[in-house]
């Protein structure tokens, strides 16, 4: 499949950061892709069905407001905070660049979440989902004995056919492994290049983030370690 003609004036830094929209298509289902998205997902989405995969969005864009509700509620206890194990933490008894570094595990820093762009896509099998179970998104359901680990199989001999790859496939240190997640790496990669540390440190200074001295102080080694840190590699 021919990747998406790229006009490189199209990408702006308030599209990376998540505080525009205007590069966005709204689908029925009220989630919303990178306009060049859209053709290359439903294509995917109609090979699948022909192995019996009913592909299905979890997630997909999160606006720069919506990723500082979710980091701020996690900070102060309100949202569960899990390390790469899956157990819980205690996140009370942590210092301030102790919590930052344990909710980084699972959840990007406003500003630098790849759902910021349209292009990142959490999804799973709408029909492989057992009745009367709901939808986790950890790892275990997409390895062997997991729901999905039909779906992870034809995803990694066939996403990157359509654009697709996946940037959190293996614990490189930084965040957990997340095999739900799909990268549009043809329009990923020009907003990716668009998010610069600078750029990201006076987002977050003129922002209400909770344990902004904490993030500011570490930003450059989170930066390496959570923000850029990520598979290159076709996954499979």
């Amino acid at each position: 499949m021919k990747n998406s003609k790229v006009n490189l004036n199209q990408y702006s830094s308030c599209q990376a950061l998540g505080k525009s929209d205007n590069h966005l298509t709204w689908l029925p289902t009220n989630l919303a892709l990178h306009h060049s998205v859209v053709e290359p997902w439903n294509t995917m989405v109609n090979h699948a069905k022909k192995s019996g995969l009913e592909l299905t969005i979890a997630s997909s864009y999160r606006s720069f407001e919506r990723q500082l509700s979710i980091w701020n509620r996690k900070f102060t206890g309100e949202l569960a905070v899990r390390n790469k194990h899956n157990d819980l933490i205690e996140i009370q008894h942590l210092n301030d660049t102790d919590k930052v570094m344990a909710i980084l595990t699972f959840s990007a820093l406003p500003g630098a979440s790849r759902h910021h762009w349209g292009t990142d896509i959490d999804i799973y099998a709408s029909n492989l989902l057992p009745d009367k179970h709901a939808l986790q998104l950890e790892p275990w359901e997409y390895q062997a004995q997991g729901y999905f680990y039909k779906l992870s199989l034809w995803l990694a001999k066939n996403a990157d056919q359509f654009g697709f790859f996946f940037p959190y496939a293996h614990d490189q240190g930084g965040v957990a492994i997340e095999p739900w997640h799909i990268s549009y790496k043809p329009i990923a990669q020009h907003y990716q290049d668009q998010l610069t540390l600078p750029l990201l440190s006076q987002t977050l200074k003129l922002s209400n983030i909770e344990g902004k001295a904490a993030i500011l102080a570490n930003l450059p080694i989170i930066f390496e370690q959570y923000i850029t840190n990520i598979n290159e590699e076709h996954y499979g």
